[in-house]
């Protein structure tokens, strides 16, 4: 909701994804990298009727800076309180504490706040209570309703700063609806115009609907099932690797459907800066499996692992039924369950409540290799769902030294080591890179595909014939 809401200083746009100017209609970098001077639109203006100033852009980022929440974590390694500097009420300068390569790519999710209305509504918690069912922001929509974890309702903002693009919206719903089907046969039956997160069985079904147009379109969208590394039988690399040679691959891409998804040839997504396409990974190998189960705390298994998938998501209930088939071959049992994605984040808080097997869809947010491997591999990342056990001072030191290199070919090279010692290290078994999966009413114009983010609709420029 937020990007329908606030406004960032740049945004992506197209397909491959380009920064195109938001509230910043211009930017200079300096030759090494640290400097970076924004020129702000002149007629941006908040829900309020107030101007967005530069100052608001520097209040916005040291609020994320104190806060430390949301996507904090893209930039927050390289500023600090001091780095967002006023130049002028239309010129802001950001002076980054290191070098961070993809600075750029992390700025459409760095959302610019009205800094008086937020200290209106301060409280104790510099108004994150608050935020929770109001905004603060400058961007196409405004809040109409706010229902968290049910539904969001929009109305378009009376006077958006932005004319150039705009559709015929003028409001929008935003349900959360858990089952792909109940999404399907919303879209089917005409009572919903948009839906985002399809399954393969589900384009099938629509596939000739009447007044319905189906899109899918590749993008940097990974599945992965991550071992618990801290904790349980799972610490054992030499298991992890013989339950990776072990795992029916063949499986998951047929359930899948061969023309929706690939199988993922490393831990970075092919086509991604310094994906390496023909890294030695793991596919279904009995022998080797074997080999390494015979190496491991549990040469002859009869061990019980856990699984824990989201409810309703009929994809992943299938991919633990694979991995339980596989495990059976290593004299492993499985134990399946579902919960609801709240209660399997907060599981991830602590190692000991971790499964032993975590599945994880991850949709990019920003088209650079960081995006998968910072949030996914770094250890300052462990109890987030994203990464909630594996640690290595190895990794960590590679994706480290990758954020701050200068040049690109010293980026590849380390992204080849990182991708090397992944595969030693084996924290997950690399799954499928999906296409993204979309229905819509043939009534929606104005609608194009970005493959950021693609599940988050952008409002703006849709409209309704």
């Amino acid at each position: 909701m937020h990007r329908n809401v606030y406004d960032p200083l740049v945004r992506y746009e197209g397909n491959p994804a380009k920064i195109v100017p938001q509230l910043a209609e211009s930017w200079t970098i300096s030759s090494d990298g640290l400097e970076y001077t924004f020129k702000l639109v002149k007629d941006a203006k908040f829900h309020d009727g107030s101007s967005v100033t530069a100052e608001a852009v520097q209040y916005s980022f040291n609020r994320s800076l104190k806060l430390k929440k949301g996507g904090n974590w893209m930039f927050a390694s390289a500023m600090d309180d001091k780095s967002a500097t006023v130049v002028d009420a239309t010129t802001i300068k950001i002076k980054l504490t290191k070098p961070f390569a993809p600075f750029m790519s992390v700025l459409p999710w760095m959302f610019i706040v009205n800094p008086k209305v937020v200290e209106a509504n301060k409280g104790a918690d510099d108004g994150q209570t608050w935020l929770k069912d109001h905004e603060a922001g400058s961007g196409p929509f405004v809040i109409k309703r706010w229902e968290p974890g049910n539904l969001y309702e929009l109305e378009r903002a009376k006077e958006y700063w932005k004319k150039d693009g705009a559709g015929n919206l003028t409001g929008a719903i935003w349900k959360i609806t858990r089952e792909t089907s109940s999404q399907r046969l919303a879209v089917q039956k005409g009572d919903a115009h948009i839906a985002v997160d399809l399954t393969y069985d589900d384009m099938v079904a629509l596939k000739g609907s009447s007044g319905v147009v189906l899109a899918m379109e590749p993008e940097f969208r990974t599945f992965s099932l991550k071992f618990n590394t801290q904790n349980g039988p799972l610490t054992d690399v030499n298991l992890r690797k013989a339950i990776s040679y072990a795992f029916d691959y063949q499986a998951m891409l047929d359930a899948e459907g061969t023309d929706h998804a690939v199988l993922m040839t490393g831990p970075l997504p092919p086509g991604i800066l310094g994906a390496d396409p023909k890294l030695d990974v793991y596919r279904t190998d009995l022998t080797k499996a074997k080999e390494f189960l015979a190496k491991s705390k549990s040469p002859t298994g009869g061990i019980k692992l856990s699984y824990i998938y989201v409810s309703g998501l009929e994809i992943e209930r299938k991919f633990g039924l694979i991995l339980l088939d596989s495990l059976k071959k290593l004299n492993i049992d499985l134990d399946v369950k579902q919960l609801v994605w709240t209660d399997m984040v907060a599981l991830t808080k602590e190692p000991k409540t971790t499964p032993d097997f975590f599945p994880v869809f991850q949709t990019a947010n920003y088209a650079d290799p960081d995006n998968i491997a910072f949030p996914t591999y770094h250890g300052s990342q462990n109890g987030n769902w994203t990464n909630p056990t594996y640690n290595s001072t190895k990794v960590n030191e590679l994706i480290d030294k990758a954020r701050t290199a200068t040049t690109e070919a010293e980026r590849v090279k380390l992204y080849s080591d990182l991708q090397k010692q992944l595969v030693e290290d084996a924290p997950d078994i690399f799954g499928v890179l999906e296409k993204r999966k979309l229905a819509m009413r043939d009534s929606v114009l104005g609608w194009k595909f970005v493959p950021i983010a693609s599940n988050a609709i952008e409002f703006f420029p849709l409209s309704l014939k």
